[in-house]
């Protein structure tokens, strides 16, 4: 299996560990010390060794931060989060909302007389820190750079990844690192500018078209990277990773321990991204950095034809692997499957598939109660068995050779209640209504969210998380620096993947989310548009049967009826010849018109 079922962290190993923190805080002569859910590299997800927040308090989302002070340690968590913070960390930690509450503030609050707070310059972003310095001014709070103290006391900390990195062919990358690299080489000479620190990995693996394994169901390996003005690059990585393959010649091998000492010696204006660069790198450059964005995140994000054809081809492979597993599911009686068994069986349908190298995160497995936890992670001791009158959130994706996929279907298992079809049907709305939009170009993923939103709305719900996020190309599940979220500002363009998938979560009781992978692409033109007004509209990508069971049909417009419809002919149009006989005909049925 791709996917563990184990019990990774618990809430009763978080005291005893918090205790040895706030010694080695005593022994530094610190107040505080500041543990983010990041690396150096600044991606968002981390090897095992990286896992310190998990580690120290129990808490194993994907983003957050803990703050340990002398009598109070507060668990920073954002609005996914809230329900799952509670069942993980132990009463010596305190859940935050965040980003409603800031750290500046709570450190304010928790120290009025002021202090000291210590942090690893490795792991805060250098804009992170001058954001907080600025906010911090005139309280008496101090940041002070320190060496890790979390590392300090955990004795069985995993050594570092050293996975092999591949080649990624150029049939799926659709242009090879040298052009690559020569245009974005390009850009820093036309700015001025004599070269770039790159830190995220993802940026590093689209740059050079190579893949890694370095992080679990993330094909990245970790390490660094200076493109200079000249299109030569420095890689900074352990030797071993790359044995298997035969780096271009304008790619220069560095060990890592050579990042630092480059860095210094770099001369003249050095562009760096404040929101991922370690604070360390800004230490070292001083004023010869200059603030911009990653040059490899917005090129990444528009994918190029061979990459949208290669995701188009993953996704279809991938929705036959998820039929395959939605009509097995079909065929059980409520009360005999646990939702470990359903992880299972999707995943070996998706092995079935040569091309599958990785799931693209923890399959979210949750029903009934477990189902309202957005990012509810199913082990062997939450593992809950799916009983008539329940819902099953089912979220999960594969990394292939040329595509990442991402799908959520909510499902009925038995005889669903109407407040599950009610709340079903508004979430199902609000997908079909951002899955129709056209939008002018240059609008931001926080111009047209609400879309998302609108039908929940008017029933007084709505969700806590984003709408969309961006979707890397066999890379990261979750890509900038594109969003369909109210705190995006960056404009869509053609090429960008993104999801599309609104919610509804009841406490204690269920949880609802659906979840097609959308691209932007240009619009058709339309009888009486401007011819000056470029529209930008989606394709879907995805393909898989929506729940009818949860279908209120009174509910829908004959608008979204029709699309329903639409969609369901198309799924089954291009799914049926990859599928069993038993899935086929499930499929058949479950998709016939409304």
């Amino acid at each position: 299996m791709y996917q563990s079922f184990e019990v990774t962290a618990r809430p009763e190993q978080g005291p005893a560990r918090l205790a040895d923190l706030r010694a080695e805080m005593a022994r530094i002569g610190v107040d505080g010390f500041l543990i983010p859910r990041a690396d150096a590299h600044q991606g968002e997800y981390v090897a095992p060794r990286d896992e310190r927040l998990s580690w120290l308090t129990g808490f194993t989302g994907s983003a957050g931060f803990c703050v340990a002070l002398e009598k109070v340690a507060g668990v920073f968590i954002d609005g996914r989060y809230r329900t799952q913070v509670k069942q993980q960390v132990a009463d010596d930690f305190t859940p935050v909302p965040w980003p409603e509450v800031s750290l500046t503030d709570w450190l304010k609050e928790q120290l009025p007389h002021g202090g000291i707070v210590a942090y690893d310059p490795w792991l805060h972003a250098a804009g992170q820190i001058k954001q907080a310095e600025a906010a911090l001014k005139g309280s008496g709070i101090t940041l002070r750079r320190s060496d890790n103290l979390v590392d300090q006391i955990w004795g069985d900390q995993p050594d570092a990844p050293k996975a092999p990195v591949i080649e990624h062919p150029m049939e799926f990358a659709g242009e090879s690192a040298q052009d690559k690299a020569a245009r974005l080489a390009k850009g820093l000479r036309d700015a001025g500018q004599s070269a770039t620190v790159l830190t995220l990995p993802d940026s590093i693996m689209w740059l050079l078209n190579i893949r890694g394994s370095d992080v679990a169901h993330n094909p990245v390996a970790l390490g660094f990277a200076i493109l200079h003005e000249d299109a030569q690059i420095d890689l900074f990585m352990h030797a071993e990773k790359l044995s298997n393959i035969d780096l271009p010649d304008f790619v220069r091998l560095q060990d890592e321990s050579a990042f630092i000492p480059h860095v210094t010696q770099l001369k003249g204006a050095v562009l760096v991204d404040m929101a991922t660069v370690p604070q360390i790198v800004a230490d070292e450059l001083g004023d010869q950095m200059v603030a911009g964005n990653d040059p490899c995140a917005l090129p990444k994000a528009r994918k190029n034809a061979a990459e949208i054809a290669g995701s188009q081809a993953a996704h279809i492979r991938d929705g036959a692997a998820v039929v395959e597993t939605l009509a097995w599911l079909d065929a059980q009686a409520p009360g005999t499957v646990s939702e470990i068994d359903v992880v299972k069986h999707l995943e070996s349908s998706r092995r079935n598939d040569p091309t599958l190298r990785e799931i693209s995160f923890d399959t979210i497995s949750g029903t009934g109660p477990n189902g309202a936890i957005i990012h509810y992670r199913v082990s062997e001791e939450s593992n809950a068995t799916l009983e008539d009158g329940h819902l099953l959130v089912l979220d999960s994706g594969g990394q292939y050779l040329d595509g990442t996929t991402d799908i959520t279907r909510t499902l009925a298992i038995g005889t669903p209640g109407q407040d599950e079809r009610s709340a079903y049907t508004r979430v199902l709305q609000g997908m079909i209504a951002v899955s129709q939009l056209r939008w002018p170009m240059g609008l931001a993923g926080r111009d047209i969210e609400a879309f998302g939103r609108a039908p929940l709305w008017q029933a007084g719900q709505d969700f806590n998380h984003g709408l969309g996020h961006g979707v890397g190309a066999y890379l990261s599940v979750h890509e900038g620096p594109q969003r369909l979220s109210r705190l995006s500002d960056v404009a869509l363009e053609v090429g960008m993947i993104l999801s599309n998938e609104p919610g509804y979560y009841r406490e204690g009781a269920f949880g609802i989310r659906i979840e097609n992978l959308i691209v932007v692409e240009a619009a058709p033109s339309t009888a009486g548009a401007d011819p000056e007004r470029d529209m930008l509209s989606w394709k879907t990508l995805t393909y898989a049967p929506l729940e009818p069971k949860l279908i209120d049909v009174a509910l829908l417009s004959p608008n979204e009826r029709n699309w329903i419809n639409s969609y369901h002919s198309e799924v089954r149009q291009i799914l049926s010849p990859r599928l069993s006989s038993s899935a086929k005909n499930w499929l058949d049925r479950i998709t016939q018109p409304l």
